[in-house]
C-alpha cells in the first residue's frame, strides 16, 4: 500500500486556513469567565468529561494539592451532545478550563478559536506520553491540552471459532479475507461492518490521509488513489458476503456472543466493548496484531483518542494544564480511569499500569496490553485530522450503510467520495481554502 506523506509545515500552516486566522486562540486566555482564580487564592480548575472515572480521579487531586482544586463535571459523549455544551459554554463566556475533546475534532476546535495554546507549560512533559497520544494534542508545532487515552488498532478473534473451523490466525489482510473465506463455509461471518471513525483506521494504516495541506488550502482526500485501493478491498469482503451485521447493533452484539460473527479489527478499547456485548463468550477470544498490506510490515491505525483540552476562556491555563498532566500521568488517576471507564491510557506512566500487565481472565488470561502497547508504538505517522471531520464521517456513515446494503448502487468508494463532497462544501461556506 502506497504512503502519502503529510509534511509537518503543511500541517502547521492550518493556523492560517480558517477565517480570520487563529491568533484569538490564546489572546483570550485571560479574560472571560476563566476557570481557575489566582491572586494567592486556592485555584479552582472546572473540568468536563464524559469518560467514567474521572470523579474519583478528581476526588484524589483534590485530596493531594492545597493550591488547586478540580471543579469535576460529567457531560454527554461529544457527538451526543457533548460538543454542543462545550461549545455553548464558551459562546457564553462560562466554559471550564479543561473538557475532553477527541484527537479527531481538535482541528476543529482549533480552526473555531476555541482552545488556548499550552505549548509554553506542556512542552517539557512530551516524554511522559506515548507518540501517538502526544501527536493526538499537537496541530501544528503546537500543543492544545495532555492526552488522555489513545485507540490502537489490533485484531480480536474468537479463538475457539477459529480453532473449530482449522483457521490460521492471518497477519496479512490477504490473509484475513481467505480466513473469511473458510468461515463463510461454516455459516460464520469473518466481521461486522464498519461505518465512520471505525473505517478510518484502516486507512490510517495504509498511510491513506483524509486531509493534506497543498498550496496553502485543505484538501480533502478520503477518495484519493491510495483510499481507493483500501476502499477496493473492503468492497471485496463485502460482494464475497463475508461481512455480518451492523457494528453497534444488537445483531452484532448478538454475532460476538454466539460465535457467529469471528473478529473485530479495532481499537484496543474494543476489549471492554466486547466484555459488555458478548459476556458470555469469555474465554473464547484472544487478541492479535493488526494484518498488514504487506507481509512483514509493522504499521497500525488509531481510532480514538481524547485530550484534555483548554478552552478559550480559561484565566489560568498554567494551572489547566498541571490538572490535566495529573490526570493522564498519575498512576492512582489513571487506574481510576482504566477501572471506571475502559480507557487505554496515552500516558507512559499509564502503560506500566498494574491493571493492564496482568492476565486477563476473559482472553482466556491473555497479557493483551502487551499487544496494545506494541499496536501503540506501530501507529503510522502519515495522518492528521482536519476541519469539518464531524460532516465527513457523517456523510460516510450513511454512505456506508448502503454500500454494505447493497443499496442502489452504493460502493464503499461511492461513499468516499460523498463525503469529501460534503466535506469542501461546508468548509467552502465558512470561508476555509479548499483545493478541488
Amino acid at each position: 500500500m502506497k504512503s502519502s506523506i503529510i509534511k509537518a509545515a503543511g500541517v502547521a500552516s492550518i493556523l492560517t486556513l480558517t477565517v480570520g486566522g487563529l491568533t484569538a486562540c490564546s489572546s483570550d486566555s485571560t479574560s472571560g469567565s476563566g476557570s481557575a482564580e489566582g491572586d494567592g487564592k486556592v485555584k479552582e480548575v472546572e473540568v468536563w468529561t464524559w469518560a467514567a472515572g474521572y470523579d474519583e480521579a478528581a476526588k484524589a487531586f483534590n485530596a493531594s494539592h492545597d493550591d488547586i482544586q478540580i471543579k469535576y463535571t460529567q457531560i454527554e459523549p461529544g457527538n451526543k451532545g457533548g460538543y454542543d455544551k462545550i461549545r455553548n459554554s464558551i459562546t457564553a463566556g462560562n466554559a471550564p478550563c479543561l473538557a475532553q475533546v477527541g484527537f479527531e475534532t481538535l482541528p476543529s476546535f482549533v480552526a473555531e478559536g476555541n482552545v488556548v495554546d499550552v505549548t509554553e507549560f506542556a512542552s517539557a512533559d512530551k516524554d511522559l506520553y506515548a507518540p501517538a497520544g502526544w501527536a493526538g494534542v499537537s496541530v501544528g508545532d503546537k500543543i492544545y491540552g495532555a492526552p488522555q487515552d489513545q485507540g490502537p488498532m489490533v485484531m480480536f478473534y474468537n479463538k475457539t471459532v477459529f480453532e473449530a473451523n482449522g483457521v490460521a490466525v492471518p497477519t496479512t489482510w490477504d490473509e484475513y479475507q481467505a480466513a473469511g473465506e473458510q468461515l463463510k463455509a461454516a455459516g460464520v461471518k469473518l466481521t461486522g461492518t464498519y461505518e465512520d471513525y471505525d473505517y478510518s483506521g484502516f486507512a490510517w494504516q495504509a498511510g491513506a490521509p483524509w486531509y493534506e495541506i497543498k498550496d496553502g488550502a485543505w484538501s480533502i482526500t478520503p477518495d484519493s488513489p491510495e483510499n481507493l485501493e483500501v476502499a477496493s478491498y473492503w468492497q471485496g469482503l463485502i460482494d464475497a458476503d463475508l461481512i455480518g451485521a451492523g457494528i453497534w447493533s444488537d445483531e452484532w452484539s448478538a454475532g460476538l456472543g454466539d460465535g457467529s460473527i469471528a473478529t473485530i479489527v479495532g481499537a484496543a478499547w474494543f476489549s471492554g466493548i466486547l466484555k459488555d456485548s458478548a459476556a458470555a463468550s469469555a474465554g473464547d477470544w484472544a487478541v492479535a496484531e493488526l494484518p498488514q498490506w504487506e507481509a512483514g510490515d509493522a504499521k497500525t491505525g488509531n481510532v480514538g483518542g481524547s485530550l484534555s483540552a483548554v478552552l478559550k476562556g480559561c484565566d489560568d491555563p498554567e494551572a489547566a494544564w498541571t490538572v490535566a498532566n495529573w490526570l493522564s500521568t498519575d498512576p492512582g488517576s489513571v487506574d481510576s480511569l482504566i477501572e471506571g471507564g475502559g480507557v487505554y491510557p496515552a500516558s507512559v506512566a499509564g502503560l506500566e499500569s498494574e491493571l493492564l500487565t496482568s492476565g486477563d481472565d476473559y482472553f482466556g488470561g491473555q497479557v493483551v496490553a502487551d499487544v496494545f502497547k506494541t499496536a501503540s508504538g506501530q501507529v503510522n505517522e502519515d495522518w492528521a485530522w482536519g476541519p469539518g471531520v464531524s460532516t465527513l464521517v457523517g456523510t460516510l456513515a450513511t454512505g456506508m450503510k448502503q454500500a454494505y446494503a447493497k443499496e442502489g448502487g452504493a460502493t464503499v468508494a461511492t461513499a468516499l467520495t460523498g463525503a469529501r463532497e460534503a466535506t469542501e462544501s461546508e468548509l467552502k461556506q465558512q470561508g476555509i481554502a479548499v483545493n478541488e
